[in-house]
């Protein structure tokens, strides 16, 4: 496998991670035009960021981890699916697809070895 390609495959995954942690946090912060009072606002806000959070903490791992990422990442796919059935397939195609291909690339990480880290 080139360097190219494996530096793609290292860093794929990643920059999902780190794009999906940015939407869950943007799309949070619509609770300001709620018309909630501030206290409201902040607390809507903090139960918002808690998808976020959760995948920040899954990223933060599957850094270290690359088999670990790839579980986390496939469970979170999952997890969305479920939690929102019968949502538009639009929701799935942006949130779930995303995390499932970040997993599965984390998978891969961890299957190259430590020759994808050592060239990244």
């Amino acid at each position: 496998m080139s360097k190219p390609v494996r530096q793609l495959v290292y860093w794929t995954p990643r920059i999902i991670g780190i794009l999906i942690v940015a939407l869950f946090t943007v799309v949070s912060f619509d609770v300001f035009v709620e018309g909630y009072s501030i206290g409201e606002a902040l607390l809507a806000l903090l139960m918002h960021l808690i998808p976020a959070a959760i995948m920040a903490g899954a990223l933060a791992i599957s850094w270290r981890w690359e088999w670990v990422g790839g579980v986390l990442f496939i469970l979170l796919s999952v997890v969305y699916i479920v939690a929102f059935w019968g949502a538009p397939i639009a929701a799935y195609l942006w949130i779930s697809l995303p995390l499932f291909i970040a997993g599965v690339l984390f998978f891969v990480n961890w299957r190259l070895g430590r020759s994808l880290r050592e060239e990244a």
